[in-house]
């Protein structure tokens, strides 16, 4: 499963301790998530079915902005936008250089 922005949602902790039910691994992301953002972040913060589903969603993909803006705009990833790429992605894919890379070549081949 692919984000909007290219992130493969089923690589994620949260997406998979929620797929295997598994409360240990959804405290470990917690605290990973909490210490890397500086944030207080809880188990119950983590379980998440995925970007592109309307099922429950991480603390993360409920704010997500470029994830709000996809469905906004009806698109299967940020690639398929007119709008390609946007100063919100922009921003994004300097801290994930594998994700523009992705990005450019779907963009590229529509």
């Amino acid at each position: 499963m692919i984000a909007y922005c290219d992130l493969t949602c089923s690589a994620c902790p949260a997406y998979k301790a929620t797929k295997s039910n598994d409360l240990e691994m959804a405290k470990h992301t917690a605290e990973q998530w909490s210490k890397a953002y500086n944030l207080k972040v809880s188990a119950d913060d983590v379980w998440c079915d995925g970007c592109q589903v309307e099922d429950r969603k991480c603390a993360h993909c409920n704010k997500c902005e470029i994830r709000a803006c996809g469905q906004k705009y009806n698109v299967k990833n940020c690639a398929y936008c007119a709008e390609y790429a946007c100063d919100l992605l922009v921003q994004f894919l300097k801290m994930v250089p594998d994700a523009k890379k992705t990005l450019n070549g779907i963009k590229a081949s529509l």
